[in-house]
């Protein structure tokens, strides 16, 4: 009951937040325009934009698979690229993306993965994901002012945000599995702490809690110990991953005949919004990310076609992600743990522990 009306809630607060886009970057415009200048787009030039969203769904799948293989665990390609849809659905329509990994966890068990494992694996995959965003706004912060005071002057504030945001997560989530000690006691500090100002009630259980959810990391560590270079192959190909995301604006720019701005200007632009919407509480970023595209594009897609632009790229980059996962999470609610599998034989991670 607690978790129909978790989704219920979730599901109030996405139509919400969309309603509320919706109102705010059309109100005031001329839609026949907009309309029209979308017809004006070559289609053969967002195809690839389409498969650029594709392939971003079906490189989280091959991390998946690449690890479940580094376990031992035989799963099928397909499956994977299942359970990545799975995660970018539940991600897209809940707020801080929060509903994608507990899903993916739920379609594993179906399919008989180990608890521990699955959580390791997905463990990995969340660090690479904002690691990948840390080192692009960092390397524009330390390496590329003048692009951020060209084309980023009235969004900087919230650029800065973002990157603080993501690197707290990211070396949050990097001392709980390097040092888990260091981070229990952290936790444990600030419990007290919480306690004597009386924010949150004395309880023992919540102490057992935290040593259960610190094995995690535990087992992260222990994993990633003996398996050194598998973090440096899943955050190369979680780039690419990215990259793929990004570009697809650039097609965007190719289907309305534009050109005098480069690929990698328009990735680049495309990477500032992903890195200032990630940690906030929005669904997809709604709202936000629209804001921020149509402060920062304009020198790239001019007055007329700013709109119908941002339309297109959002539609491609949020929304043709949130369509092709959902269908892909329809089949996996149909397939996954459908079949009678036997028990899996022991796993690298079986032989760590």
């Amino acid at each position: 009951m607690q978790s129909k009306k978790k989704m219920m809630v979730n599901l109030v607060f996405l139509v919400l937040i969309f309603t509320l886009t919706i109102y705010g970057v059309f109100h005031g415009e001329d839609l026949e325009n907009v309309l029209e200048a979308m017809q004006r787009a070559d289609a053969r030039w967002l195809l690839p934009g389409v498969l650029c969203v594709v392939f971003f769904i079906w490189g989280e799948s091959i991390i998946i698979w690449y690890m479940m293989h580094s376990f031992r665990i035989p799963v099928k390609k397909r499956t994977c690229f299942l359970f990545s849809a799975v995660g970018f659905f539940f991600s897209c329509i809940t707020p801080s993306a929060s509903g994608g990994q507990p899903m993916q966890l739920y379609y594993m068990k179906k399919e008989k993965i180990s608890l521990p494992v699955s959580t390791v694996i997905l463990m990995i995959v969340t660090i690479t994901y904002k690691a990948v965003l840390v080192v692009v706004g960092l390397g524009l912060v330390l390496f590329g002012q003048g692009f951020l005071h060209r084309y980023l002057t009235e969004v900087l504030p919230v650029f800065y945000l973002g990157i603080g945001l993501n690197v707290f997560c990211v070396t949050a989530m990097l001392i709980l599995v390097f040092h888990p000690a260091l981070a229990r006691m952290i936790l444990v500090l600030g419990f007290k702490t919480m306690e004597k100002l009386r924010l949150m009630k004395r309880k023992e259980s919540r102490l057992k809690k935290l040593e259960d959810s610190m094995e995690v990391y535990r087992n992260t560590a222990a994993y990633l110990g003996t398996h050194k270079m598998v973090l440096v192959h899943v955050f190369a190909i979680t780039f690419a991953q990215r990259l793929a995301l990004f570009a697809a604006t650039w097609f965007v720019y190719r289907a309305f005949h534009l050109s005098g701005v480069s690929f990698f200007t328009i990735v680049l632009l495309q990477a500032v919004i992903s890195v200032s919407v990630d940690m906030l509480p929005l669904p997809g970023g709604m709202g936000i990310s629209e804001t921020l595209f149509l402060k920062i594009f304009p020198p790239v897609f001019g007055g007329a076609l700013l709109l119908p632009a941002m339309v297109l790229s959002r539609g491609l980059g949020y929304y043709g992600e949130l369509l092709v996962s959902a269908v892909f999470t329809v089949i996996a609610q149909l397939t996954i743990g459908n079949e009678k599998k036997g028990k899996r034989g022991e796993t690298t991670y079986d032989r760590v522990l």
